[in-house]
């Protein structure tokens, strides 16, 4: 029987259920009334209904979200573009001047980013081919390889999927891109479809919100969640130096991954906890990442004045909230203590005149995750973020190694990282793993996932070298510090 046939039975069934069970009650009420019970009694339907409402509102609201399994594309080698060949290409296309590739280069070479990285096929022409059918084709080379490792590693078929959402900031065609994926697989007539744009690098977060959201409110099973970024349509061939930053670390992936709450099903993760941060309402946040056109006409994306100041202020407001669910007690306990310890001695320190030297004490986010996949804007902002996470080397790898290899994914990178980490069979059954994207908006979204299977990837039953996913023929390379 189809899965999506099997779905709307389970549903009618649990209706049906429900219906007998209030009746039932109804019934019981009506008996005891006849019958001139003791009035306790009537307690006793009543009760019961509000237990049956209770559990089918927790149901319906609270249900577990599962991860099934996740695949990541590696783009075919020919379009694979080195750094020296990245600028030799800046050289060729004509519409940079000598300021804006020097600009570029610095930038790129300042980044941490390898020689493996790929751009799309439209971006190797000289000129640059940015039309709109070079970009749906763009589309194509991304999310059908991915989806099609993803259904054949799950044995879970497009047929069986209830809900799709892709995820990509700069490029929304008419058909959409969840309705090219939906005609490509043949999807279900009553798929709900979700096209998500605009959202930066943490819409993979607001995808699987979307996801997990639709999967308790609505009878099915499965859910994907693709996410990528069309770099066709999304270059910069102006001057403006606060629009090149894009051309230099944004690069070609994609990312798609399975969820269910059929907790029946074989999944590899739990969902436990999800959290999502944003201070759009204030203007200066709102006008930190912005898509306009510069003095010549040419439409880029700006990084606005003081960013990383404002999503400091972003980030304490979002691991607040954060750290009082994922925080273990002990941790939360020591935390309030130095935190009281050092208000006091703020508090000498000025009835004595003198300005302490000693900042605020931070939580230990150590004993909150096992392992982090953090924004993978850059070597320099990827220590700075895990410097204030108070990560050390080994937390930060998977960011690090995963952009020195493929570069910005944007929503897509924080997956790389976690096969990166699947790879090194470093996740274990019970590790928890800290997913945090950062957007423009601006907007903070937080993913903790609990490794539930036994199975080890690499060493388990499915091939080992295609159990490695992107990092299949350079894992044993890395970690690479001198970069």
């Amino acid at each position: 029987m189809d899965v999506a046939h099997k779905d709307h039975l389970l549903a009618a069934f649990h209706g049906l259920l429900g219906a007998a069970a209030l009746l039932l009650c109804v019934l019981a009420e009506a008996l005891v009334f006849a019958l001139q019970r003791s009035m306790t009694l009537y307690l006793v339907p009543v009760s019961a209904m509000l237990l049956l409402c209770r559990y089918r509102r927790r149901r319906a609201a609270g249900g577990s979200i599962g991860l099934v399994d996740f695949s990541c594309l590696k783009p075919p080698r020919r379009l694979r573009l080195p750094v020296a060949g990245l600028i030799e290409h800046f050289n060729l296309i004509g519409c940079f001047d000598g300021g804006s590739i020097e600009f570029m280069a610095n930038a790129i070479n300042s980044s941490g980013m390898g020689n493996e990285t790929y751009f799309p096929p439209a971006l190797h022409y000289l000129p640059p081919a940015s039309t709109h059918a070079h970009a749906v084709q763009e589309a194509h080379m991304l999310f059908f390889p991915a989806l099609d490792d993803l259904f054949a590693k799950t044995r879970v078929p497009p047929s069986a999927v209830g809900a799709l959402v892709v995820n990509c900031s700069g490029f929304c065609p008419a058909p959409s891109l969840t309705a090219i994926v939906a005609n490509r697989y043949r999807m279900r007539a009553d798929v709900k479809t979700f096209n998500l744009s605009g959202m930066g690098c943490s819409a993979g977060s607001i995808g699987m919100d979307v996801a997990a959201g639709v999967l308790r409110a609505h009878a099915m099973s499965y859910a994907v969640v693709v996410s990528a970024e069309i770099l066709t349509v999304g270059w910069y061939f102006g001057k403006d130096h606060g629009k090149l930053l894009l051309n230099c670390n944004f690069r070609t992936g994609c990312s798609a991954v399975l969820v269910t709450n059929n907790m029946a099903a074989p999944v590899k993760y739990l969902l436990v906890n999800m959290t999502r941060t944003n201070t759009t309402a204030t203007d200066r946040s709102y006008r930190a990442g912005y898509r306009e056109e510069d003095d010549e006409g040419i439409t880029g994306f700006t990084l606005g004045h003081g960013v990383g100041r404002m999503v400091s202020e972003l980030l304490r407001a979002h691991l607040v909230k954060l750290s009082l669910s994922i925080l273990p007690w002990r941790e939360k306990a020591r935390y309030t203590a130095a935190l009281l310890v050092s208000m006091r001695r703020r508090g000498q320190d000025k009835l004595a005149g003198s300005s302490g030297s000693a900042g605020a004490p931070m939580p230990d986010f150590r004993e909150a995750a096992d392992h982090f996949c953090l924004p993978s804007s850059g070597k320099p902002m990827i220590l700075r973020l895990g410097k204030g996470l108070g990560l050390g080397e080994r937390e930060m790898e998977a960011a690090l190694m995963a952009f020195h290899r493929f570069g910005n994914q944007s929503a897509a990178a924080l997956w790389y990282q976690l096969a990166y980490l699947e790879a090194k069979g470093r996740v274990r059954k019970g590790d928890t793993v800290w997913q945090l994207g950062i957007g423009s908006g601006l907007k903070a979204n937080s993913l903790v996932w609990e490794r539930v299977s036994v199975t080890d990837d690499v060493a388990g039953g499915r091939d080992g070298r295609n159990a490695l996913g992107p990092w299949m023929e350079c894992i044993h390379q890395y970690p690479m510090w001198k970069t």
